[in-house]
C-alpha cells in the first residue's frame, strides 16, 4: 500500500536565481498539463488511502483553486491526511487561503527565504518583507495552525547580522515549523551561469546554521537537519515519509516516486509530459542500495538510526556490516550512541557529506 503522494506543479511567474527546480514560466499551458496529470494519476494510483498528499513546484499557488480542487478529487483522502501546498507570498490572496482550507489542504509552506528586501531583490523573488509577514497573519486568520516558512543562508550580501535579523523576525512569526537551507549553487540557476558575488564561504555558512539552532532551540524541536518545529504534531509527516524509506508516489513533470524496491521518475521536458505523462525511467534497487538509504536517510534525522528496525527489516546485523565506520565516527565525536542505534552529533551534522559518503559502499 502507498500512502503519501508528492504532485509537482512546474508553473512559476518567473525562475528566481538561486533555483535549479523543473518549472517553467509557461501557465498558458496550465490546462493541458493538468490534464495529462490527471491521466497519469488515473492509471497510476491504485486508490490507496493517503495519509499525505504534497503540493510541490514550481509554484503551485498559481493555479485556480478549481485547478487544486479537480486534482484532489482523484484520491482517496479524509481530514486526517496530511495535505500541504507550497505558496509564494506575492501571489496568494486571503480568499484563495480559505478556500483551501474549504477543500482539505491543512498544511502551507510559504517560501520567504529572506525578510530582507534587498537580498530578495538580489536572488529574484517577487515578494518584500511586508508581504511575506502580511500572508503569515492572513494564513493564521484562515484558520490553519500548520503552517511552515523556508529561509535560505548564505545568500549574496547576507551576513552574520542580517541572518540573525532573519531568523529573529522568523521566530517572531511564530511559525509552527521553519525549514532552513544553506544556499547551494547547482547546474541549471541563473547563479550557476551568473555567479555571485559576496556569498558566503563554507566556513561563514556553518557558523550561520549554528547560530540557527542556537536561536530556535528554545521554542522549537530540531527533528532533522533543516527542520524545526514547535511540537511532533508539526513534523511534516511527507518530508519524514521520505526518511523513514516508506513508499510514495510522485506524479507530474520531474516527479519521482519510490515503489518497494523500484524508483522511478518522469521526464523533465513538459511537452514530452503533455503528451505522454504515462512514460518513466526505472531504477531497481538492490539491498544494498536499501540499507545504505536507510542509513544516509535515517542519520539526517536527529534522533538517528534504530539498529533494531534496520536489523529487522533486512535480517541483517547493520553494526557488524558497518563496524569500522561507526567506531571511527564515534571516536571522532562526529556519532553518539542511542539506546536504538547511533545519531549524529552537531559537529557530525556540519560535517554530514563526509560522514554520510562514507556509508554507500556501491
Amino acid at each position: 500500500m502507498i500512502n503519501c503522494t508528492y504532485i509537482h506543479i512546474p508553473f512559476c511567474e518567473k525562475k528566481c536565481k538561486y533555483c535549479s527546480f523543473c518549472s517553467f514560466s509557461l501557465l498558458k499551458l496550465k490546462d493541458e498539463y493538468i490534464n495529462s496529470l490527471i491521466k497519469e494519476i488515473k492509471f497510476f494510483y491504485k486508490n490507496d488511502p493517503q495519509k499525505t498528499i504534497y503540493f510541490g513546484g514550481g509554484t503551485p499557488s498559481l493555479l485556480e483553486i478549481q485547478d487544486i480542487e479537480k486534482i484532489l478529487s482523484n484520491f482517496n483522502f479524509n481530514s486526517n491526511t496530511e495535505i500541504t501546498i507550497e505558496i509564494n507570498p506575492h501571489n496568494i490572496s486571503k480568499e484563495k487561503l480559505k478556500d483551501y482550507k474549504s477543500i482539505g489542504i491543512n498544511r502551507i509552506s510559504v517560501g520567504i527565504q529572506s525578510f530582507d528586501d534587498e537580498i530578495l531583490n538580489l536572488i529574484g523573488r517577487t515578494h518584500t518583507t511586508l508581504e511575506a509577514i502580511e500572508v503569515i497573519e492572513n494564513i493564521k486568520k484562515a484558520g490553519f495552525d500548520n503552517y511552515s516558512i523556508d529561509l535560505i543562508y548564505g545568500l549574496p550580501n547576507q551576513d552574520i547580522n542580517n541572518w540573525i535579523n532573519t531568523l529573529n523576525k522568523a521566530i517572531k512569526t511564530d511559525s509552527s515549523h521553519i525549514s532552513l537551507y544553506g544556499l547551494k549553487i547547482e547546474k541549471g540557476s541563473y547563479f550557476y551561469k551568473y555567479p555571485p558575488k559576496n556569498i558566503a564561504d563554507d566556513e561563514t555558512q556553518a557558523k550561520m546554521y549554528e547560530i540557527a539552532i542556537e536561536k530556535l532551540k528554545e521554542k522549537y524541536i530540531h527533528y532533522e537537519f533543516s527542520n524545526f518545529a514547535k511540537n511532533e504534531n508539526y513534523f511534516s509527516k511527507h518530508n519524514s515519509a521520505y526518511w523513514h524509506c516508506e513508499n510514495y508516489y510522485g506524479f507530474g513533470v520531474s516527479a519521482s516516486g519510490y515503489i518497494e524496491n523500484k524508483r522511478y521518475t518522469n521526464t523533465f521536458n513538459l511537452k514530452d509530459y503533455i503528451n505522454n505523462p504515462y512514460k518513466k525511467e526505472y531504477e531497481i534497487l538492490s539491498k544494498e542500495n536499501k540499507i545504505e538509504e536507510e542509513i544516509f536517510l535515517g542519520l539526517r534525522l536527529t534522533k538517528g538510526i534504530d539498529f533494531l528496525k534496520i536489523n529487522s527489516k533486512y535480517n541483517i546485523n547493520i553494526y557488524e556490516i558497518y563496524k569500522k565506520e561507526f567506531e571511527k565516527f564515534l571516536a571522532l565525536n562526529l556519532m553518539e550512541k542511542t539506546k536504538k542505534g547511533v545519531k549524529l552529533t552537531q559537529k557530525g551534522i556540519l560535517l554530514s557529506n563526509e560522514v554520510l559518503c562514507e556509508f554507500i559502499k556501491i
